[in-house]
């Protein structure tokens, strides 16, 4: 059952993604500062990482409320931003394998634990929108469920993967991860597409 669209609830979704937006990049760049003055390498590309969520839900923010067509071309945005960091991934596989970095507990753990404690933020924050047939909407909140699996099956476990003595297992990781990005970004496309399809010669779907 789709939840209803009213205007305090768009109200509330706005007010929210500026926030998740905003925290986000406040806490990317700390750090990424932080990593920069201790010339840490993995920490560094921890920090930067996060770009990939600063420019999905600030995109978000920004194009929310601007009408049908502009949320729906910013809803296959995000998906290019999805299939964008699961290209990263991919690359930071290849870099892992052909120059294994050491393993750095402070650094690995706290990294982790950020991802979690922000992934699980962003989920509580957008889970009352998980129903919403808006596209922008359904978009942010499956791009949030995509980093709760992914945070808390990749990086939690992928910490303690890193201290084994066999590297495969981090590297199967990596490999779900880019599953799970490129899976979110197809279910966003193939809802763009059966729109599409739906919607009557000469006009348009009423569905968003």
């Amino acid at each position: 059952m789709s939840q209803p669209e009213t205007p305090s609830e768009h109200r509330a979704y706005r007010i929210i993604i500026y926030a998740i937006a905003g925290g986000i990049l406040a806490f990317a760049a700390a750090q990424t500062l932080y990593a920069l003055s201790i010339g840490n390498r993995q920490l560094l590309k921890d920090g930067t990482d996060w770009i990939y969520d600063v420019l999905l839900y600030g995109l978000a923010a920004a194009v929310f409320g601007r009408g049908e067509k502009a949320e729906k071309l910013s809803a296959l945005l995000i998906a290019a931003i999805l299939a964008a960091a699961g290209i990263s991934t991919i690359y930071d596989l290849y870099d892992k394998i052909r120059d294994p970095r050491p393993v750095e507990l402070f650094v690995e753990g706290f990294s982790a634990a950020s991802a979690v404690v922000i992934a699980i933020l962003v989920a509580g924050a957008l889970l009352r929108f998980r129903n919403s047939e808006n596209a922008l909407i359904q978009a942010t909140w499956l791009s949030s469920r995509n980093d709760i699996l992914k945070t808390m099956f990749y990086s939690a476990l992928g910490l303690a993967l890193r201290v084994s003595p066999s590297r495969w297992p981090e590297y199967a990781l990596d490999v779900l991860a880019v599953i799970l990005s490129f899976q979110a970004a197809w279910m966003i496309v193939a809802k763009a597409l059966r729109e599409r399809r739906a919607a009557p010669v000469g006009g348009r779907s009423e569905s968003l």
